[in-house]
This record gives C-alpha cells, structure tokens and sequence, in this order.
C-alpha cells in the first residue's frame, strides 16, 4: 500500500513492527500473537489501492436507470379542466376497483390460462407491447412450454416492467382506447407504498397525459376525458398533488 493510502485509510490500532525469528514463514498458521499480527501486515501491504468489481452486464436490467422530474403538468385547454368533483368520484370508482381486484387475487392465482393465450416474459418488452394492444407474438408450441399449468399471477414486478414497456411505446405514439384500458389496469394493480421505480414511471406517464392534451387538435372529449382520468388518479390517488389539474 503507497504512503499516500494511509491517509485515507488511518491505522485503527497503530502496530509496530514486530521482531520475529529469521525461520518466520506467513505461510503457515501463525503461533503467537506476534506472528499473527505480522501476518496480517503483510496481507494489507499486498492489497492493492484501487479495486475495481467485476460486474456481468447480462445480469443488469436493459433500463434501471430512474429520472424524477419536479415539474408539473401542462394545464387542460381551455374548458377541458375536470372539476374538483368529477376527480374525487374517479379516485373514489377507482379506489373500489382496486379493492375488488385485491379481494379476487387468489382467485385468480388458481385459473389457467385459456390454451389460446400467451403471456409474454417479463422482459419480453415488444412481447408485452404487441400483446397488450392486440398483436400475437407467440406461437402455440411457446405457449404449451412456457406456460403450461400457469395461473395469472399479478406480481409487482411484471406489473412495474409492462407498465414501463407501455409508457416508452407512449411516449412515441398516439393515446388509445386499448393503450388507455391496460394502463388504467395496471394504475390498478401497483401496490402501496410505491417502488422508487413505479413512482417515477406513474409521473413520467402523467407529464406525457397532459403533454398530448394539449397537442390533441380535434378537441376530442372522450380523448381528453381518458387523458385526464389518468393525470388524475396518479396525481390524487398516488399523491403526486404536484401533478394534479387545478379544478375548473
């Protein structure tokens, strides 16, 4: 170890150089107190200064990088702010179907799968795309090896992953029904406290909500209406009250 590495790494307990016999191999076992401690310098002599861990890239997740933004939402266009009570009645539908799904999770652990359906890895991100807004990915012979004798399992983790998948997909497309439907059934299934991930992906989504509102040209209510259900239950019932609309 160089002179200089002591300074940042000070001697606990200060040892002396201790005087041993000429036969003294660090080799072996040490016999006395003395030859243990000398032994014990000569290994942090040959440590070096820097060491660098070894990490296998295949075991890191492709995206786990988490960006958390301070800013808000763009306001509604013009007589397109929900009002204040129109927000707390969707928290409050929105509330009761969280709870009816909490109540049917074990019941829906022990269903099979139909033999037509095929659910994609966890990691399968265009898998999950193409399946959630209608395209089929897999072949039968894939679902018969993957998926035989599977129940629907709603586990965090793929909830966090295909709402990620949805929202990358999101933030290059436009809003639609089917896109709306499965990011509300998965606003649904995150579970309280949030992951660090799962809160920054749900304000992410609702940023990108108001981005397309206001980009919507046609003014279409039912469009904006879903747009704003959205902002709406992330903002108030994930409390993210930065994010929320100012009642009309």
């Amino acid at each position: 170890m160089e002179p200089g590495a002591e300074d940042l790494m000070p001697r606990l307990l200060p040892v002396d150089d201790c005087d041993l016999a000429e036969d003294f191999d660090p080799t072996v076992p040490p016999r006395t107190p003395q030859e243990y401690l000398k032994r014990v310098q000569i290994e942090a002599a040959r440590c070096p200064d820097v060491v660098v861990a070894q990490i296998d890239p295949k075991k890191l997740r492709k995206k786990q990088t988490v960006n958390i933004s301070i800013s808000g939402c763009q306001p509604a266009p013009e007589g397109y702010s929900p009002t204040l009570k129109w927000q707390q009645q969707q928290v409050a539908h929105f509330s009761a179907v969280r709870q009816s799904l909490n109540k049917r999770r074990n019941h829906w652990r022990s269903q099979h799968l139909d033999s037509n359906v095929t659910m994609p890895k966890s990691e399968d991100e265009e898998g999950w795309k193409k399946f959630c807004l209608g395209e089929r990915v897999y072949s039968e012979t894939d679902a018969l090896s993957d998926n035989e004798n599977l129940g629907i399992d709603y586990i965090k983790a793929t909830v966090t992953s295909v709402l990620e998948y949805l929202i990358s997909w999101f933030g290059e497309k436009k809003f639609t029904p089917e896109l709306g439907r499965w990011l509300y059934a998965l606003l649904a299934c995150l579970e309280k406290p949030l992951l660090p991930e799962a809160h920054s992906l749900i304000r992410q989504l609702a940023r990108r909500c108001s981005e397309v509102r206001v980009l919507e040209e046609n003014r279409n209510e039912e469009q904006i209406s879903a747009l704003n259900l959205i902002i709406c239950l992330v903002s108030r019932y994930f409390d993210q009250r930065d994010l929320a609309d100012e009642p009309s």
